[in-house]
């Protein structure tokens, strides 16, 4: 298979930002993930036969400030004041890594906390993952990110990320 544009590695990020203004807490949530120096190319939600799953430490030095960086991201934002803000990217991992593809599914809500949305983001990769394959996935897991916005009018944004390397 040559010529194909697959990538080699993954590895998960998350943040949180607060900021009077709405894309500077992004860029805020951005910061906190580490991911803030690539231009981010969002993409859907399929894990690549043999695409290994890396620390965050380790995928963060095999990439170059500025450079495009494929990511399946999950964010949202909000400036009302209390609101609890959460973002989740949910894996499934086929049991075959070598052939099989696995799932990714971005979740983002309002009011629930880390704990529900992280597992609805599971369950929802899982799903999709069962409904293509009519199999269980060896394992799934999640990324997730949750604040609360605060009372002074501030915009807030959380995201969770998977962030593709290609080598």
């Amino acid at each position: 298979m040559t010529g194909q544009f697959v990538p080699k590695k993954v590895f998960f990020t998350s943040g949180a930002g607060s900021h009077p203004d709405k894309l500077t807490s992004f860029e805020m949530a951005l910061r906190e993930a580490s991911i803030h120096c690539y231009n981010l190319v969002e993409v859907s939600s399929i894990l690549p036969p043999k695409c290994r799953i890396v620390s965050k430490e380790e995928g963060i030095k095999m990439l170059f400030p500025g450079s495009i960086t494929f990511t399946v991201l999950s964010r949202l934002s909000s400036n009302e004041a209390g609101k609890r803000i959460t973002a989740s990217v949910g894996m499934a991992i086929p049991r075959d890594v070598e052939k099989d593809w696995g799932y990714f599914a971005e979740y983002h809500s309002f009011d629930e906390s880390k704990e529900v949305a992280g597992a609805y983001a599971e369950k929802i990769a899982d799903n999709m993952y069962r409904s293509i394959s009519d199999k269980v996935p060896e394992k799934t897991m999640n990324r997730t990110k949750s604040t609360v916005v605060n009372d002074n009018g501030d915009w807030s944004t959380t995201l969770a990320a998977a962030v593709f390397i290609m080598e």
